[in-house]
């Protein structure tokens, strides 16, 4: 295991995306059958998919729902977020997470030094390894304990 975790170690790499003339109705489709809340848009390019925005559920709903408009007529292009906030695959889980909270977003595309996607990260999936390695701090106690409780028998 490396010492510094990177995001390119802990993001998934199976990201549900979407071009950006989708339907809007179509990418909500697209979310409720993959289970997802967002979203990565993409350009394909030769070189791979360079990310170009996201579209979350929450973008849907304050966009477009709270706001009357039809969804019927628009696209991901029309409503997705322009401002691409991502980080590379290189960089280190502390610098993504004070990305996350300098932008207050919890999900982040990972990409490569050109743009290009390399997978997703979420706040819930770097929880989730904090809480394992905390599992494993706590079993070390546990068997230090254990250890000694033999020692004395």
């Amino acid at each position: 295991m490396r010492e510094k975790m990177l995001a390119g170690d802990v993001c998934n790499r199976i990201v549900v995306i979407a071009e950006r003339g989708l339907s809007l109705v179509q990418a909500a489709q697209l979310m409720r059958k993959r289970h997802v809340g967002c979203l990565v848009v993409v350009d394909e390019t030769g070189a791979g998919r360079l990310v170009v925005g996201m579209l979350t559920d929450r973008d849907i709903v304050t966009t477009v729902v709270a706001r009357e408009l039809d969804a019927a007529v628009l696209t991901v292009g029309d409503v997705m977020s322009r401002e691409l906030i991502s980080v590379l695959e290189d960089d280190s889980i502390k610098d993504m997470l004070v990305t996350m909270r300098r932008k207050g977003i919890r999900r982040l595309p990972v990409v490569t030094s050109q743009g290009m996607l390399v997978g997703l990260v979420t706040l819930d999936d770097v929880l989730s390894l904090m809480a394992e390695q905390l599992r494993e701090m706590a079993s070390v106690v546990e068997t230090e304990a254990l250890r000694e409780r033999r020692e004395r028998a």
